[in-house]
């Protein structure tokens, strides 16, 4: 890989609990299920800020924001992406490109890809055309697919601002 590009990875999983909205990218989803977790449980910003942070060395999200903190308790995860995209620009590293892949049975995600595109690309002040959103069942396997849970993975591509024009 040239020099002055990084690769991270990144993935959370949340159980689905009854009476907690869906989170999805900073999007509210329609369903009768949300994700339980400290904050509003937001699958695809947590994995997304791991994602960034890693690329940059950074540590990770349960480093800067625990869940034993009660700070984060209920906290918006845009909140978490904002400051991983702020920690990148502090160590000279702006986002390329990001690809999110949500699994989740139900419900189905395709009308509402573009709406969490649109999302991501604004906290990461990227254009939407360099952030790409999947959505895949469980295929009816293990806590994903039974309904149980959701789960998120990013890749994010980060490039170094040093010496760029």
């Amino acid at each position: 890989m040239p020099e002055g590009f990084r690769v991270g990875l990144g993935h959370d999983t949340h159980r689905l609990v009854a009476g907690k909205a869906l989170v999805l990218g900073g999007v509210t989803v329609p369903h009768d299920h949300g994700l339980a977790g400290h904050s509003d449980a937001d699958i695809v910003l947590h994995a997304l800020t791991d994602a960034l942070l890693g690329a940059a060395g950074l540590g990770d999200i349960g480093e800067l924001f625990p869940d034993t903190d009660n700070r984060w308790a209920g906290a918006e995860s845009g909140i978490f992406v904002r400051e991983a995209v702020r920690l990148l620009a502090e160590s000279n590293w702006r986002v390329g490109n990001v690809d999110v892949i949500i699994h989740a049975e139900k419900p189905k995600l395709s009308a509402h890809k573009q709406a969490i595109r649109r999302q991501v690309a604004a906290l990461l002040e990227i254009p939407e055309e360099r952030v790409n959103i999947k959505a895949k069942t469980g295929e009816k396997v293990g806590p994903v697919g039974r309904g149980e849970a959701m789960e998120c993975h990013v890749v994010a591509l980060i490039q170094s601002q040093k010496n760029s024009a």
